[in-house]
């Protein structure tokens, strides 16, 4: 008789069942474990017994190697790539030490030195016995508190500085006198110099607008006495002439053109000329008396002949010609030495297509120029590219494309000849909307054909 199967032995069977499949089960772990243990040991042991050629740890240790000389091939690489964008071969320095940016600058007759306007607060003058040295010794003109340099001009040759500042109260005109830096030879170890002092001042000029330009020369010419005349530019129509050494008002003019761009005057302090909102230049004559003194300043030509606006001038040195660019893409050369008593107009003797273009090919404009003392060659701007012209030609004879990290905010030549390394060279000083003043070499001039 079979036995009979009670609820607790049924129960049982499949636990027992269970139990015996687990304990299998971790046996076949356990073995597959110490299997894999075992054959890694033995690896290991036939490895040392019977060692291969360091095929792969050769190669291993050459990969840092490769990786090192690539990164040292692309650090040469990108420091070659940072020369080339910071250094143009006629970049020979760059005077630091601005702590924003430079508004104007301009040279002393000599060519010794340099004068700078920061916003910053602060207008300087630099010495330049040498345009390559390492560090360069200034004076800071330190401004009543809340006057910003906007413009400077060298009065009395070298030895005084007429500074254009803008407050919130309105424009303001100083004169420093013996703003000249003394060479270290002259000045003693701790010898304490004493400040420029400030000669004359006016306050609220231009009726409180801002000054554009500041422009001066030594009347030379006809019954002249020498002395320094300062034109100051408005942003508004009025254009002010002031005496250098004395700080006299000598004249008012009117351009009439809706806004004033800048005014110059011509190197002999002859005639005073102003770009405007307008396609046509203005010229006015100083006219001076038998002692020497301004008598009038008369309106005797207009330029004619732009179809836009044109946006900077400048005098050649012998105050005989201007050079006129306009945003109607050229550069006129315009002769002024005519009998304009007799209503003879000043004539056009060059036109030149400005060699710039933007991305859609479209003509560009010079934001400035300026023409080298020996009147061959032309500085010309726009943005942060420099270029160098012949006048004879229009040619190109140089560009530098980043002169700055910056827009260009101004340009003057030497001039005089200044050292460069122990010869003497001439040189252009740009300043920039990234805090720097930039010196150059002339570039070669162009070969003339025969």
């Amino acid at each position: 008789m079979l036995p009979s199967l009670t609820s607790s032995s049924i129960l049982g069977f499949p636990v027992l069942t269970i139990s015996i499949f687990s304990v299998v089960l971790g046996g076949v772990l356990v073995l597959l474990f110490f299997s894999d243990y075992i054959w890694k040991k033995r690896a290991e042991v036939r490895a040392i017994a019977n060692p291969e050629p360091p095929k792969a740890t050769t190669q291993k240790a050459s990969r840092p190697q490769q990786r090192k000389g690539h990164l040292k091939h692309h650090h040469a690489q990108a420091a070659e790539k940072d020369q080339v964008k910071r250094h143009h071969p006629l970049d020979v320095n760059t005077l630091k030490g601005h702590g924003d940016i430079v508004e104007d600058l301009c040279f002393s007759s000599d060519g010794s030195s340099l004068a700078t306007a920061c916003a910053d607060g602060v207008a300087r003058v630099f010495r330049l016995d040498d345009a390559s040295s390492k560090s360069f010794k200034f004076l800071r003109l330190n401004l009543p508190a809340g006057n910003l340099p906007v413009a400077v001009a060298f009065s009395e040759e070298a030895s005084s500085l007429v500074v254009a500042t803008q407050a919130l109260t309105g424009s303001s005109l100083y004169m420093f006198g013996d703003v000249t830096p003394k060479p270290s030879s002259e000045v003693k170890q701790q010898q304490k110099l004493p400040l420029p002092e400030i000669k004359w001042e006016h306050h609220k000029v231009h009726e409180k607008r801002n000054i554009l330009t500041l422009s001066g020369a030594t009347a030379s010419y006809g019954a002249a006495d020498g002395s320094t005349i300062i034109a100051s530019c408005s942003e508004d129509t009025d254009i002010i002439l002031w005496h250098g050494k004395s700080g006299k008002a000598l004249g008012t003019v009117d351009t009439n053109q809706l806004k004033n761009t800048m005014a110059a005057i011509s190197p002999n302090g002859r005639f005073v000329a102003a770009a405007a909102f307008t396609a046509d230049v203005k010229v006015w004559e100083i006219v001076y008396s038998k002692d020497g003194s301004v008598k009038e300043v008369a309106r005797v030509m207009q330029l004619k002949g732009h179809k836009s606006a044109v946006t900077w001038l400048c005098f050649t040195p012998n105050s005989e010609q201007i050079i006129t660019t306009s945003k109607d893409g050229t550069m006129r050369i315009w002769n002024i030495n005519v009998r304009y008593h007799l209503d003879e107009d000043p004539k056009t003797l060059k036109v030149f297509p400005i060699p710039l273009r933007d991305s859609k090919g479209s003509p560009l404009f010079y934001d400035h120029i300026s023409i080298s003392p020996s009147g061959k060659m032309l500085a010309a701007t726009h943005g942060s590219t420099l270029q160098w012209l012949c006048i004879e030609t229009g040619n190109v004879l140089d560009t530098a494309d980043k002169a700055h990290e910056g827009d260009i905010t101004g340009i003057a030549w030497s001039p005089q000849p200044i050292s460069l390394g122990g010869r003497l060279a001439t040189i252009l000083a740009t300043a920039g909307t990234d805090k720097k003043v930039k010196l150059w070499k002339a570039p070669e001039p162009e070969v003339q054909s025969t």
